[in-house]
Formats: C-alpha cells, sequence, structure tokens
C-alpha cells in the first residue's frame, strides 16, 4: 500500500514557539491525522491524514485554537447553469471537497467565489469538482472580468436564431392543429384535402426537427442532469415536451395503445414549448447582459497604453509596463492613464464615472489623478504613483465586484427552498398524472398528459435564482456608477433597516480646515491695512487659525508685509513687530494684561462665540483694531443631505470633540437632533451605543482616522472617500466622492434594492404557488378548465424575464447621473 502523501498547509497568527506547540496540540488531537510538524519560520504545518473528514477536522482545529489556515480565494466563470437548483447543487459540490472553507455561486452574473486552504486543495481540483457537478468553469485571475455584455449577446443571438428557426417550424404545427380547433371551416378543409392523417403526420415531421434542432440543448443538458440525478430547467423541459410528443407519436402510429377517445396528438403542445422558452431564453440573456453594465464601463476607463518619457523622447507602452515613478503625458481630452500627480501643467479633470461628481476639477502641480478619469483642456505632465491592483480604479472593481457577488440574509431561505424545487416539482407532476388517470373524467389519459406536462412546463425556479443576485448587481452598479462604494454586500440588506445615521463633524460635516468667518474694523481704521498687518503676524505662526487669517488676505488681494520680532504666548495669542507697530493678536486675556480696551467689540464677539466660532481681537499699539471669528465652515451640501435623511424618516445625530457650544451651533445650523460633544476618540463607541438600542440600527459617517474603531462598531459605518486609507478599509460603504450627497444615495439605493429584491421574490414565489396547482387542473372541477402547455411554456418564459426586467428598474436609481 502507498504512503499516505503528506500535507503542507499556511497558518496564521504564529508569533513564537509556544504558538508551535499549540497548533501542532491541536492538530495531533484529531482522529485521523498523523505525523504532525509546524514549522514557525515559514508559518506551515505539515501532516497526513486519513480521509477526507480528518483534513476537515484538521482545519476546524486550527480555526479554534487560534491559528486558522490560510485561504485563497478562487473565482470560477460557470457554464451550464439555468436555474437556482442548479447554483444550491453546485454551491453544495464545492462545499463538498476537503479544504473549501467558503463557496457562493452567483445565478446572475453565471459565476463561482470559492475561498480555500492551499495545499488541500487546488484550483485544479476546485475545476474538476465543478465540471463533475455539470457546472464546468474556468479560473478568473483577481480583477479580471468576462466581457460579460459581450458573452450575453453572442448568447442571445444563438437563442435568437434558435428561436427564429422554432417559431418557424411550430407555426404551421400551430396552424394545422389548433387553427382546426378555433375555425370549424379550416377543420373541415384539412378534412378535405390533405387529410387529418395527413396533417399529424406533417406536424410529427415539423415537431420532431424543433425536438432536434433548436431544442436539442434542453435535451442533452437536461437529460446529463437527471442522469446525475440532480434535474434542472433543462429537465423539465425536456420531459414536459419529451412527454408530448411521445404522446402523440404513439397516437399516430400505434393508436392502439391507447384508449379509443384518448386518440389524439399534441405535437403543437411540444413545438410551442420549445419555442416559447427560446424565446423567454433569448430576453433573458439581453437582460442579463445589461445587469452588469456598470463594472464594464468601469473596467473601459482604463486605458491600454500611456505616452513615457524616455530620455528627450516619448514612448507609447502598455499600462502594465508602468512602474511608480515613471513620467507619461496626457493630453487634453484623454483618460488618465494610471494613479498618478500632476508635475508640470494644469488643467480640469472630469472625474464623474469614479466619484459620481459631475463638476470637472482643477487639477495643478502636486495634485492627485486617478487613472481612468479624464483630462480637459490641459497639457499634463504625470508621475505615476500607484499600478495594477493598487490603483483606485482596479480597487473600485475589486469592491464592486465583491458586493455583487454578496449572499444577503434574505438569500438563505430562497437557497434552501430552490435546491428542492425541482425535484418537487417532478414529484407534483407524477401525482398529477397519477390521480387524473385514477379520478379524471374522459378522456382520462389526454387530461393526464396535459396535466402533468403543464405542471412540468410552467415551474419556474430561473426566476427564484435571479430575484435577488440580479438586484444586488444593478443595485450595487447603479451605486458604484453614483460614487457610492458597498464594500461588504450585506451593508446593502443593513442600510436599509438603520434608524438612526451619526456623523462625526470636522472633515465630514464641515470643512475640515478653519476659514476666516468674520473680520470687524474698528472705527477709523482702514480693513485692507489691518487685515494686511495682522495677517504678516499670522504668517509666522503655524496654527491652523492662523493659516484661515492668511489664507483670507490671499484671496483678497491684500499685500502681506514681512513682521518681524514674532513672539507666541501661551494660551493667549501672538505679536509681532510690522513696521513702526506693534500687532498683538489673541484672546480677551491677552489683551486685559496689555491694557487694551475692547469693550466696544465684547458684544459682538459673545454673539459670534455663541454661534460657535473661535474669537479673538487685534490690536496696534495700545488700541483694539479688529475682531476676528474663525470658523470651520459647513460644507455646502451638508443641509440638504441632513433634511433629505429626516424626511425618510431617519434620525439624525452628531458626535464631536469639539466643545458644546460649537457643537450646539452646528447642530442649530443643520437642525441635527441630537448633539453628543467633547467626545474623545477613545469615547466615541460609547456614544455611538447610547444612541442605538435593540431593535435600533446605527449608520455612523466619518473619514478620520479616529474614526476607525467606530465605524468598525456600527451597524453600518459609512467613509468619507477623501478621508483616511484606514477609515475607508474599516467601513462597510464608501463615498469616492467625498460629499454627504452619497449618504442619501447611499440610503435610498438600498432602500430601492430591497424593496426590487422582495418584488422579484414574491413574484417568483408566488408565480410557483398560484400557478402549479392550476396547472394540475385546480380549477377543472370549478370551470371545466385545463392549462395547456403551450400557455404554461409563455408563462414561464415571461416569469424570469419579467424578475430581470424588473432589476433592471435599478439602472435609474438615484438620480439622473
Amino acid at each position: 500500500m502507498s504512503p499516505t502523501p503528506t500535507i503542507s498547509i499556511p497558518v496564521m497568527n504564529m508569533s513564537c514557539g509556544g504558538c508551535v506547540g499549540r497548533a501542532a496540540r491541536a492538530l495531533e488531537a484529531v482522529e485521523g491525522i498523523k505525523g504532525v510538524t509546524v514549522n514557525l519560520a515559514d508559518e506551515t504545518a505539515h501532516f497526513s491524514a486519513d480521509d477526507d473528514q480528518a483534513k476537515t477536522k484538521a482545519i476546524t482545529a486550527l480555526d479554534q485554537a487560534g491559528y486558522p489556515a490560510a485561504t485563497q480565494t478562487l473565482t470560477l466563470a460557470i457554464t451550464g447553469m439555468s436555474c437556482a437548483s442548479c447554483v444550491g447543487r453546485l454551491d453544495k459540490a464545492l462545499q463538498a471537497v476537503p479544504g473549501v472553507v467558503a463557496s457562493q455561486v452567483n445565478l446572475a452574473d453565471e459565476s463561482a467565489q470559492i475561498r480555500y486552504v492551499t495545499g488541500i486543495t487546488s484550483p485544479t481540483e476546485l475545476i474538476a469538482a465543478s465540471a463533475d457537478a455539470g457546472y464546468p468553469g474556468t479560473v478568473l485571475e483577481q480583477g479580471q472580468m468576462p466581457d460579460r455584455a459581450a458573452t450575453k449577446a453572442k448568447e442571445a443571438e444563438t437563442h435568437k436564431r434558435a428561436m427564429i428557426l422554432a417559431m418557424g417550424l411550430a407555426l404551421p404545427v400551430f396552424i394545422l392543429e389548433m387553427g382546426g380547433h378555433m375555425v370549424p371551416a379550416l377543420h373541415h378543409l384539412i378534412g378535405r384535402t390533405i387529410g387529418h392523417q395527413t396533417s399529424w403526420i406533417i406536424q410529427f415531421i415539423l415537431t420532431t426537427l424543433v425536438l432536434i434542432g433548436p431544442g436539442r440543448a434542453f435535451f442533452v443538458q437536461g437529460g446529463r442532469a437527471l442522469l446525475r440525478r440532480a434535474p434542472n430547467m433543462d429537465s423539465l423541459v425536456a420531459l414536459g415536451a419529451g412527454a408530448a410528443w411521445s404522446y402523440s407519436t404513439v397516437a399516430l402510429f400505434v393508436p392502439a395503445l391507447l384508449p379509443q377517445d384518448s386518440r389524439v396528438v399534441y405535437f403543437e403542445a411540444a413545438a410551442v414549448i420549445v419555442a416559447l422558452i427560446l424565446l423567454g431564453r433569448w430576453f433573458e440573456a439581453r437582460a442579463k447582459g445589461q445587469t452588469g453594465t456598470a463594472i464594464q464601463k468601469l473596467i473601459g476607463l482604463q486605458p491600454r497604453t500611456a505616452m513615457v518619457q524616455s530620455g528627450a523622447d516619448w514612448i507609447e507602452i502598455s499600462i502594465e509596463d508602468l512602474r511608480p515613478g515613471d513620467i507619461f503625458r496626457t493630453r487634453p481630452g484623454e483618460r488618465i492613464a494610471i494613479d498618478a500627480s500632476v508635475k508640470s501643467g494644469s488643467g480640469n479633470v472630469d472625474e464623474s464615472m469614479i466619484t459620481g461628481e459631475p463638476m470637472p476639477v482643477v487639477k495643478s502641480p502636486g495634485d492627485a489623478l486617478t487613472g481612468g478619469t479624464i483630462n480637459g483642456n490641459g497639457s499634463l505632465t504625470c508621475v505615476v504613483t500607484r499600478t495594477g491592483q493598487d490603483t483606485t480604479l482596479s480597487q473600485i472593481i475589486m469592491m464592486v465586484q465583491q458586493a455583487q457577488n454578496a449572499r444577503l440574509p434574505i438569500q438563505a431561505l430562497v437557497d434552501r427552498v430552490t435546491l428542492w424545487f425541482v425535484p418537487a416539482v417532478l414529484l407534483i407532476a407524477v401525482l398529477t398524472v397519477v390521480i387524473w388517470l385514477l379520478f379524471g373524467p374522459a378522456p382520462v389519459v389526454s387530461h393526464a398528459l396535459v396535466a402533468g406536462v403543464s405542471v412540468l412546463i410552467i415551474a419556474c425556479p430561473c426566476a427564484m435564482g435571479l430575484a435577488t443576485p440580479t438586484s444586488i448587481m444593478v443595485g450595487t452598479g447603479r451605486a458604484a456608477q453614483l460614487g457610492v462604494l458597498f464594500r461588504q454586500g450585506d451593508a446593502l440588506q443593513s442600510l436599509s433597516g438603520v434608524a438612526v445615521v451619526a456623523f462625526d463633524k470636522t472633515g465630514t460635516l464641515t470643512e475640515g480646515r478653519p476659514s476666516l468667518t468674520a473680520l470687524q474694523i474698528a472705527p477709523g481704521f482702514d480693513r485692507a491695512e489691518v487685515l494686511s498687518h495682522i495677517a504678516a503676524v499670522e504668517a509666522l505662526s503655524e496654527h491652523p487659525v492662523a493659516r484661515a487669517v492668511v489664507a483670507a488676505a490671499q484671496a483678497e488681494g491684500v499685500p502681506i508685509p514681512v513682521a518681524e520680532d514674532f513672539t507666541a504666548v501661551s494660551g493667549q495669542g501672538v505679536a509681532a513687530q510690522v513696521g513702526a507697530d506693534l500687532i498683538r493678536i489673541g484672546n480677551a486675556a491677552m489683551m486685559a494684561d496689555a491694557g487694551i480696551d475692547i469693550s466696544e467689540l465684547q458684544q459682538d464677539a459673545a454673539k459670534l462665540a455663541e454661534d460657535g466660532k473661535t474669537v479673538f481681537f487685534a490690536a496696534r499699539g495700545d488700541h483694539a483694531i479688529a475682531l476676528i471669528a474663525v470658523s470651520d465652515p459647513i460644507k455646502a451640501e451638508s443641509r440638504d443631505a441632513i433634511a433629505a435623511l429626516k424626511s425618510r424618516g431617519i434620525e439624525v445625530a452628531m458626535i464631536t470633540g469639539d466643545g458644546q457650544k460649537t457643537g450646539q451651533a452646528v447642530a442649530r445650523a443643520l437642525r441635527i437632533d441630537k448633539v453628543i460633544a467633547e467626545v474623545l476618540p477613545e469615547g466615541k463607541i460609547t456614544a455611538l451605543e447610547g444612541l442605538g438600542g435593540p431593535d435600533r440600527r446605527i449608520a455612523f459617517v466619518g473619514d478620520g482616522i479616529n474614526d476607525a474603531p467606530v465605524l468598525a462598531h456600527a451597524d453600518v459605518g459609512i467613509a468619507i472617500g477623501t478621508g483616511t486609507d484606514v477609515a475607508i478599509e474599516t467601513a462597510d460603504v464608501v463615498l469616492m466622492s467625498g460629499t454627504l450627497d452619497g449618504v442619501v444615495a447611499a440610503f435610498d439605493i438600498s432602500r430601492l434594492t430591497l424593496r426590487n429584491i422582495r418584488q422579484n421574490l414574491v413574484w417568483a414565489f408566488g408565480y410557483n404557488i398560484l400557478l402549479i396547482p392550476v396547472a394540475t387542473g385546480l380549477l377543472y372541477p370549478a370551470f371545466g378548465m385545463l392549462l395547456s402547455p403551450a400557455m404554461a411554456a409563455g408563462a414561464m418564459a415571461f416569469s424570469s424575464v419579467f424578475v430581470l426586467t424588473n432589476a433592471l428598474r435599478l439602472r435609474r436609481a438615484g438620480g439622473t447621473k
């Protein structure tokens, strides 16, 4: 007997010899695991396993010991999935592979995302497992995405050609059979001319051509699924159309096998079933091709080449060959090749596809550029800053893909139902036939056939499988167009249940930088001269308030002279000599210590302080010359965003480290419901918890590095995209535009997507729950009505198309951008 091969797996969290010992003991305690060695240097564990079950237990044991096996993620593009039952079976097959930690199969974009432990399984084994389950897959590299629109356009064209051929063959069959029933004169005409037997033979030939031609795929794929004991939608179609054709063929060629009153044909049912379902597949493929348009647009933003400086020349090279530090040129109207910074030149750059904001942004030397955005009217020389998967566009595409592959909690019920749906339909069809044969009126066999075939055909697991993932794909894609990225897919559902939104103040509701908001000049002094003297002193200070004063002077074009003998008085202010004058700038205490009378300015100063502004005074020599107020201005869109959230029934709060007066002033201006001020960074989580409750989900919106813990702690963390990388990485939702309009857009997309999913699920489940009983003949005793297989086929085809077109309505959600 050959020796059991040794397995090597990467292990995380090991930092010392003690960790090695604990990891080794955890493995040794697993039954069926032998020859355990753990290596700290390369962070691996080596062992042999008696069977697949032992391998799975080994992974679990390491995880429980605190040293989980490192995993990798593989994405497969899957073919052959026709309904929700396929999703469940493939998911089950992949999860049965030893070493697979999690798998996620998506019918909408026909992919499977698998997280697995290297060393226990491999991409080759996972591809083989997928193929063995009946769904061949090919590997998609990270960030890679097939051209879904082109693929689906090709698929739609194939279905269209097959449908046209099927319709052309089925139409004469339908006219010959159903035309005679609807128009008695036509029935008599057929009898007098070619004869009804010849008519049946013509129908047999044409229907057989439909089934072996355009309908062949249903029988091949459906038959294979039946042989694997994993029936799918194609199996139902094959059984339904095949049963109608077989029964009719027997009635035509061997009529003695059937009772006299059951010697009728249903060739038109078999032909029309195939034609109508191909019509539905054509519409479905066209609609599916549109579900991923947002991400395809993002992928299409990336230019293929760049003009790079090489010595004194400029040469065109592939984007893949660019490296950080390379210098490239972008002419007016061209897309920025890759993430970079401006080295020279200036111009307006359209960043709307990345941020959702329509207004171009002025770029000058030192400013950051995002690959894929469009250069406007200037020629820019740029320095590459990030390449490959590190670029902003690549990260956005990756986040959107992850969100689109998310399995929301609402999907769990659907998965459980659809896994057994097709077998249940087969059982219902069999019971329907049996009940009709036992209790049905004459012609018993015909009635039993019509009811059984109708049950097989009208069932639609496709609609149930597409209901959730299609809406997620379109919704998250639309959100990305608006500059809203759902980093965690389940945030799409969580956000719809949020009752309270808490905002950080500085940099989120406000600009995050002080600016001069009031300059009141004492009587008898010139404004330009006073501002010039104040700016001269503040130019020597590094305080943010000082920079605000200097910036105001520069904006007004006031000359700023050189000050001398600069002095900073701790806790009070600053002073310096400007020409022959001593200029003091500081608070009331500084003025009092210098014996300067500020009584004329005190009343206005108190009012400004009450409004949350930082107030100080300026004096020249022994005279007060100005009252100065500086504040962090509220962002222009903050008021509208807060009002929009409140109009949607969401409570708004603000958490800030600023003083109570400043916080209350901002809250009054924005009409915020609740303010928690003077909160230290470590106290923000406690403050957030105070706003919530068992049934009150909270979202937190912030941008700074000190917001990262509270962003992670909130039910939904929303990071301003212009904030720090740490904040963005810990958030569930990222607003690329850096404006609060994105918060409203995120809530709207979440609400509309969840509503769309519920509509799809109600339709998909309601359709099957209501129409399958009708197909069985439930209405026959009361109304003498049986659903024809052709009508069942039309209804089934319409069901999937309805779900897809309903999801596509989300492409217009959240505005017109």
